[in-house]
């Protein structure tokens, strides 16, 4: 730093503001300094920053999987904006024998300085006590002052995706839920069965699969006289499609069916399919937003929700 300080003819105290990109620096000097370090190849050290600021600056991802498209989605989204404030991200999954406390006591060893806790992990964060000192956003889950959460409108958007099809004058809704264990699938079940009891129709029982195209296919025979189908998920909805074409039914001519996501791959089904559109973007980047704030400022984060909209496509 001394020796960026002397090339750029400032002091030591000017490039550690550049450094830490303090507004205190008017333009023209903090150029002159970022030059100074491009030249002379200089690179911050963390570990020092660390044991001077108390923060590392970096921050973990809890994952039970990275094999669903949202979950790996939702990686990138969040990868993305950590980089952005300049936030290093480590990542542990709680999957086989490992339990959630594990990869909390993993990430306080790697001295995180908090952490997000994604999709059906949470469940499991719901019933340990975090490491006391880890902050953490958690996203989607049903209320808990031990953690902050940030969350799509799974409901509502299931709730649009339910009356566009009553709107065309379909009689009633099935329903290919996601698993029971997924607080995502249960409120994008209860945003169905609301559209449903509010138009005075009794909801069918639903059919779940594991959010894999295989069991949207495998679960496709118990939609054989259906003639509208929600589904909780698009890769759910992919296997559906293949099924209801096995059987010779038409979509939409003969069975009109929505998805939930609006993958990037949504828009090339045969045929493009209707979907509720999460934005994983929003959602990531929000959630880091809100847990940096809180590492920088120390206060607490009121819970965050996302709106989420209906893409209409050819299947519905």
């Amino acid at each position: 730093m001394a020796d960026v300080a002397a090339h750029a003819g400032v002091s030591a105290q000017t490039v550690s503001r550049v450094v830490n990109q303090s507004p205190r620096v008017d333009p023209a000097t903090r150029a002159r300094v970022e030059a100074a370090m491009s030249a002379l190849g200089y690179r911050m050290h963390r570990a020092a920053r660390a044991l001077r600021t108390g923060q590392t600056r970096t921050i973990g991802l809890v994952v039970s999987t990275l094999a669903s498209v949202g979950n790996s989605r939702m990686l990138q989204a969040i990868a993305e904006a950590a980089a952005v404030r300049d936030y290093a991200l480590a990542i542990v999954t709680v999957a086989g024998t490992r339990d959630i406390a594990e990869a909390f006591s993993q990430l306080r060893d790697q001295g995180v300085d908090g952490a997000v806790v994604l999709n059906e992990a949470t469940r499991l964060a719901r019933g340990a006590e975090p490491p006391a000192g880890l902050r953490l956003v958690v996203v989607d889950s049903p209320p808990d002052d031990r953690f902050t959460i940030v969350q799509t409108d799974h409901a509502g958007g299931a709730r649009l995706a339910t009356r566009h099809l009553l709107d065309a004058g379909h009689r009633t809704v099935h329903h290919l839920a996601g698993p029971v264990t997924s607080f995502a699938a249960s409120e994008r079940e209860r945003g169905w069965r609301e559209e449903l009891a509010e138009a005075g129709i009794e909801a069918p029982e639903p059919h779940r699969g594991d959010w894999t195209s295989r069991s949207g296919y495998e679960r496709g025979v118990a939609f054989a006289a259906a003639s509208a189908v929600f589904v909780a998920n698009d890769q759910m909805a992919l296997g559906l499609l293949r099924a209801l074409a096995d059987a010779g039914r038409r979509v939409p001519e003969d069975v009109a069916v929505v998805g939930f996501d609006d993958l990037v791959d949504a828009a090339e089904y045969r045929p493009p399919l209707t979907t509720v559109r999460q934005d994983f973007d929003a959602l990531g980047s929000r959630a880091v937003e809100v847990l940096v704030r809180m590492i920088e400022t120390d206060e607490a984060a009121s819970a965050q929700e996302i709106g989420a909209t209906l893409v209409v496509r050819d299947s519905a």
